[in-house]
């Protein structure tokens, strides 16, 4: 029988005030703003009409604090699945127009149970971050909602990929769910922090603003909480897209590779032009990429912070490739402290989900100093040692120039465990630099010399073309092949083709026990 008028009208009255959020009046405040909504972005995010809602009629279910007479739709988050590209997708965003987006219990258990679902189904989750807080008027049961969160994302972490979008206030316990997703996106209008300028003045007596502490530039280029900065909501969503074009959906898939049918083994004169004659001038390594990546296949994470390490997705010859490179532009490319927590942690992303990995090495060392031994620089060094070495994903080196001490392991050898290295002929393989090693190893005969600045400058060269050049590496099978630089995509793009089926077996263990 047909269903009654009223209930119709029930449920299309029920479905016009979700679908309203907080009201006219908020939607518009948030335009005025320059803002999305939290339905908005979830439309920007999705093919039009693949968007399946769960928990739509779902309310808050607090009795205190005259929140039983308010109504909060949804209990400020909308939860539900979707089609990126016809790929699946599930989605909480969070609604700041409903009671600021303040988590409750039943927001939580909505959010847990679109993480859940993804999980069971095997599907990146996208979470866009807009809220308040914990909703103080429901007390234990906030913290207890944030906790179940946290657990699901740890939970998630290495099964299916996890993107936090922070497109609002993201304060206290709630900067905490983002941080423990994969990629953080932040729009220029959002802020994240612990504690704000007030507290912060209150407990320690110090005056900071909240760009200092809570700000997508401060995040991105000192804290390196984020790992891209959009513009407004619009360049989030298409940074989201974009970032979902290079990730499998879960870890049992392979990464969505667009092969070429052949590979073109052309090689580019362009990439020996980019040697520079003298071997003190830098090398430009994001021209290197461009000339090794397919075209308009390149996305940078973490553009801005330890610059002198440069890291993002790329396709070789369609095939989706994590880039790891040396920055000789930034710090002579020396690894310290934030460069090697950078890389370790995007090596031990793509190996979760069985991303190939290229490094591109110039490094002439750790950096040396007192703030870097201080700060523990020897504990952060040995993520990127560790993270190359538990790396089970075909791992494919080229060293473009220098290649020393620790660094040059750091930076993964034959010996860490990589699949084929190459060398350029003006590598320079050695426990340290020409110079250094000279004023070591032949100090005497220096000193003794008529022309001192002579003698060194011919001892160094002499270090440099028969202890330090890629031949002795070459001899001794330290390296696959020593290659010249114009064949360089052809050859990385057949290494990466011939280890795609690579299989290897560790011991059985619950886990290592990383340097964190």
């Amino acid at each position: 029988m047909p269903v009654e008028p009223e209930l119709m009208a029930k449920l299309t009255e029920r479905r016009k005030e979700a679908l309203l959020g907080g009201g006219q009046a908020k939607i518009d405040k948030r335009h005025e703003k320059g803002q999305m909504t939290a339905r908005e972005r979830i439309d920007g995010l999705y093919d039009d009409g693949t968007f399946q809602e769960f928990g739509q009629l779902a309310e808050h279910d607090c009795h205190n604090f005259g929140l039983e007479k308010a109504r909060l739709p949804g209990d400020g988050v909308v939860t539900g699945i979707g089609h990126v590209a016809q790929r699946k997708v599930a989605t909480f965003s969070q609604d700041f127009t409903v009671g600021g987006g303040a988590l409750g219990r039943v927001h939580a258990q909505k959010m847990c149970e679109i993480m859940d679902y993804a999980i069971t189904n095997g599907m990146p989750v996208v979470g866009f971050n807009d809220s308040g807080g914990a909703r103080i008027q429901e007390g234990v049961h906030s913290l207890s909602g944030y906790g179940e969160v946290f657990f699901k994302n740890v939970l998630l972490s290495g099964v299916v990929p996890q993107i936090a979008v922070i497109a609002g206030p993201c304060a206290g316990g709630g900067a905490y769910s983002p941080a423990l997703c994969d990629f953080l996106i932040m729009t220029k209008k959002a802020n994240m922090f612990i504690c704000g300028p007030a507290v912060i003045k209150a407990v320690t007596g110090a005056d900071c603003t909240m760009d200092d502490i809570g700000s997508a530039a401060a995040h991105a280029t000192i804290s390196g909480n984020i790992h891209f900065v959009a513009e407004d909501d619009d360049h989030a969503l298409e940074i989201t897209q974009r970032l979902l074009d290079f990730l499998p959906s879960n870890n049992a898939q392979n990464p969505p590779h667009r092969p070429t049918d052949t590979i073109d083994l052309t090689p580019d004169s362009g990439l020996d032009d980019l040697i520079p004659d003298d071997p003190k001038t830098p090398i430009d390594a994001y021209a290197v990429i461009e000339r090794l990546v397919d075209p308009g296949e390149w996305l940078e994470v973490m553009a801005d912070w330890a610059r002198s390490i440069i890291i993002g997705f790329a396709r070789i010859e369609g095939v989706v490739t994590g880039i790891v490179s040396s920055n000789p532009q930034v710090r002579a490319g020396s690894l310290d402290i934030d460069s090697s927590d950078k890389s370790a942690r995007f090596i031990r992303f793509c190996n979760a989900f069985s991303i190939p990995l290229v490094s591109l090495v110039d490094v002439p060392g750790f950096l040396p100093g007192v703030a870097q031994e201080q700060g523990g620089i020897i504990r952060h060094g040995s993520k990127m040692l560790f993270a190359w070495a538990s790396a089970t994903v075909p791992k494919i080196v080229v060293i473009m120039r220098k290649a020393y001490g620790g660094a040059y392991l750091a930076m993964c050898s034959k010996d860490m465990g990589a699949d084929m290295v190459f060398a350029w002929p003006s590598a320079e393989i050695a426990v340290m630099g020409a110079e250094g090693a000279v004023g070591v190893l032949y100090r005497r005969e220096i000193e003794a010399a008529e022309d001192k600045a002579a003698k060194r400058a011919e001892l160094i060269k002499d270090y440099r073309d028969n202890f330090a050049a890629p031949w002795q590496a070459a001899g001794a099978n330290m390296i696959t092949d020593v290659i010249e630089p114009g064949r360089t995509r052809p050859v990385v793009a057949m290494a990466l083709r011939n280890t795609l089926d690579k299989r290897t077996v560790r011991p059985p263990k619950k886990h290592g026990n990383i340097a964190l």
